[in-house]
């Protein structure tokens, strides 16, 4: 669960964002991501796991119907392409960083690894390589930070941050409330409804097991992810360096071989742990809830060769997103965007409302995601769009569940 989390947006991308005003510029990673395992943890995986479901598209099927079912799915399908494309650009520019390639080639390295990996192996190997990457990590994050600060001086040298660096609390005006909000709602809440977590949770020995998994991992998320974030602040109030991808390039450029050694292998381990269970959770989506419709008995093996070309085509669609030119952290963001305003209300309130039902459900997937769509494509107001958006969500499931029509 934490290395399929762990990534390039928390390792580059909050990385970058936090030197631009501290602690309250990332609050949607990785303080919102913990937020959202640890409530995973507490109210999802237990009833969840009693579902015995094959798939997150299945919930809504049971719980709403096959049109639920479809919809639900294609939200939750396209809302990976952002997240695998940001693993992918982040490989790129580790390997551009290292190597005398350029980053389109360097992406597209990422993109057959990452897709090998996920194609013969599937959720097996993505696990096993999950857990030795976590350990690759963990190794690398600790070490890093212990060289850069005994070079900075110690201890002391965290007196050179600024406290205001360490405030998560926001300014008392309206504006700055909603944007804090949606901060914490982006990934804390909008990766509640997610293919990935669901996998995870079901593969487990036990609900049990799945419900400590939960709780662990938003945990190390708290502990762990802060390090980085820390360990930018002190080059940057220590040595006076900055770039646009400031921890790579310190790294790279003023650190001994064995440190450079260990950061690139928990980065690239980091990246390719979530571009796999990433890749894997839509594809899966892909071939049982929507591909499978068309088709009639179909054998395990015809199943296994739909998912595995499911596999080729999310990666393959992420892959052109990456040459977007969208940053890491807005394309990681903009994934849990989609479904918390269109599939949170529907989630949760299936999971814990005996009133809610298909008609609420569609209506609170429709019109939660036009809402945001609007805001975001034509005024131009993202954040406003992700809270009316969110807000819409939830009125219009409990407001259409309740009507009698």
């Amino acid at each position: 669960l934490f290395a399929t989390w762990f990534g390039s947006e928390t390792i580059l991308g909050a990385t970058q964002e936090v030197l631009e005003g501290g602690f309250i510029k990332v609050i949607e990673e990785p303080f919102g991501a913990a937020l959202c395992l640890i409530l995973a943890g507490l109210f999802i995986v237990k009833p969840l796991y009693r579902m015995n479901l094959l798939t997150f598209g299945d919930f809504f099927k049971v719980k709403y119907g096959e049109k639920v079912e479809v919809l639900a799915s294609f939200f939750l399908i396209i809302s990976y392409f952002g997240w695998i494309a940001a693993q992918y650009v982040a490989f790129g520019l580790v390997l551009k960083t290292i190597t005398d390639l350029n980053l389109e080639i360097s992406i597209f390295i990422a993109f057959l690894i990452s897709l090998l990996m996920t194609f013969f192996g599937g959720m097996w190997s993505v696990a096993l390589t999950d857990f030795i990457q976590t350990i690759v990590i963990l190794i690398s994050i600790f070490f890093i930070f212990g060289e850069i600060l005994i070079k900075a001086g110690g201890l002391q040298a965290l007196e050179k941050i600024p406290s205001s660096y360490f405030n998560i609390l926001p300014e008392l005006d309206i504006k700055s409330i909603i944007l804090y909000i949606v901060a914490w709602i982006t990934i804390g809440l909008g990766s509640l409804p997610g293919q990935d977590l669901f996998q995870r949770f079901m593969s487990s020995k036990s609900e049990d097991v799945a419900y400590k998994s939960s709780i662990i991992a938003g945990l190390m998320y708290l502990t762990v992810a802060i390090i980085p974030l820390i360990t930018v602040l002190v080059i940057y109030f220590n040595f006076g360096f900055k770039t646009d991808k400031t921890l790579l390039d310190y790294v790279y450029l003023n650190t001994s071989p064995i440190t450079k050694y260990l950061f690139f292998a928990g980065l690239l381990s980091a990246v390719l742990s979530t571009a796999t269970a990433a890749i894997l959770a839509p594809s899966a989506l892909l071939s049982e809830n929507i591909i499978k419709k068309f088709f009639n008995h179909l054998s395990d093996l015809a199943l296994l060769n739909i998912t595995r070309l499911s596999v080729f085509l999310v990666a393959l669609i992420s892959l052109l997103l990456a040459y977007s030119g969208e940053s890491i952290y807005n394309l990681v963001g903009l994934s849990s965007v989609l479904t918390l305003v269109s599939l949170f209300a529907p989630f949760i309130l299936g999971l814990y409302w005996k009133k809610a039902n298909s008609k609420g459900a569609l209506a609170s997937m429709v019109l939660g995601f036009l809402v945001w769509f609007i805001f975001y494509f034509f005024l131009k107001e993202e954040e406003l769009g992700i809270f009316f958006g969110f807000i819409l969500n939830i009125l219009a499931m409990v407001v259409f569940s309740l009507i009698k029509i």
